[in-house]
């Protein structure tokens, strides 16, 4: 890989590049084998020594952005997945909520919104039916009329939802059946932050997504991830199959919940309930990169997130530091810098 200068805050010192690290390069295919003696197996495949994920599929939908590579394939659809599995990524990572009639759907916003009599009206995805859901966007059936999509971003901006190559909205089971087998699945277990989860309704929601799991998954890699970390312990408590790992933004923003404020508590977290790994805000191991080693002695994965897993210097950084893993949006642009 031809590398550019790049300005990265705290880049690690020498003594802590793993061994390993060119290796890893060259070794980033889901293998069929055995676990070390002792060790879960989890259906049978082991984890590559590098991984690229597809954020999204082929990466977020930035409606606001100048960047026209963020608004061409609608996000969080089969088109996404799949075009994103044309390229030597392991995984495609993306979002699921359960609708109100309990049917596991792929969509990252809490709210999902349309324009109604020239007033912006937008509802809340778990309280919705399937049917209504799916009315949102391109529609699959001839004949059917779209409620085209509009998108509130943080800032309260409003965005017509348009982008390059447009696709109707999915459901789990649909996701299991129609992208490509080989590729495995990040999935993102999303709750609103807003809201204080009762066990009972945190187990209801987990064990409707398990059975679409279990019923269809088959010998395809998962990973579950959750910024919720009751979620993310109890869906460990209810299947030992798949590995969970804890979502954290290790501190960039501050929550109610202390446990989401730092990569110390997010291993913690982990260690008490027995996950199996960290997925961290890119830039939180850059201004700690004494992170990446306690999380390793703590025998915890750690895969990242962020706009920073665009910058190809910034991905390989993270293989010289011992990450395992990088969730990107420009799929081509760093599965290129990484395997070719």
């Amino acid at each position: 890989m031809a590398l550019r200068a790049v300005h990265v805050f705290n880049v690690p010192s020498l003594h802590q590049v793993t061994e390993n690290a060119a290796l890893a390069l060259h070794s980033s295919r889901l293998a069929q084998g055995v676990k070390d003696e002792g060790e879960e197996t989890k259906c049978g495949y082991e984890w590559p020594k590098f991984m690229v994920v597809g954020h999204r599929g082929s990466g977020m939908n930035l409606l606001q952005s100048y960047d026209t590579r963020l608004k061409c394939i609608k996000e969080n659809s089969i088109l996404s997945f799949n075009s994103a599995a044309k390229f030597p990524i392991d995984f495609v990572e993306f979002d699921v909520q359960v609708t109100k009639d309990d049917y596991p759907v792929i969509f990252h916003d809490n709210f999902i919104g349309a324009e109604d009599k020239g007033v912006f009206k937008e509802q809340r995805v778990t309280d919705i039916t399937l049917l209504e859901f799916l009315s949102y966007g391109p529609q699959k059936e001839a004949g059917k009329v779209e409620r085209p999509m509009l998108r509130k971003i943080k800032d309260g901006r409003i965005f017509e939802w348009k982008v390059e190559k447009d696709d109707s909205l999915c459901t789990l089971q649909e996701v299991f059946e129609k992208v490509e087998h080989s590729k495995g699945f990040n999935i993102e277990l999303k709750f609103d932050d807003q809201i204080v989860y009762k066990e009972e309704k945190l187990e209801h929601v987990l064990r409707v997504i398990l059975q679409v799991v279990n019923k269809f998954a088959k010998d395809r890699p998962i990973l579950f991830s959750s910024f919720q970390p009751d979620a993310a312990v109890l869906m460990r408590k209810l299947q030992s199959t798949y590995p969970v790992y804890f979502l954290t933004n290790g501190g960039s923003e501050i929550y109610a919940d202390v446990r989401r404020n730092s990569t110390e508590e997010a291993i913690n977290v982990c260690l008490r309930g027995g996950l199996q790994g960290i997925v961290s805000e890119v830039k939180a191991i850059f201004r700690n990169p004494g992170a990446v080693t306690r999380i390793k002695e703590a025998k915890l994965g750690i895969i990242t997130y962020g706009q920073l897993n665009n910058v190809a210097e910034a991905v390989y950084m993270q293989i010289l530091m011992g990450v395992e893993g990088v969730i990107v949006d420009l799929v081509p642009e760093i599965t290129e810098a990484v395997f070719v």
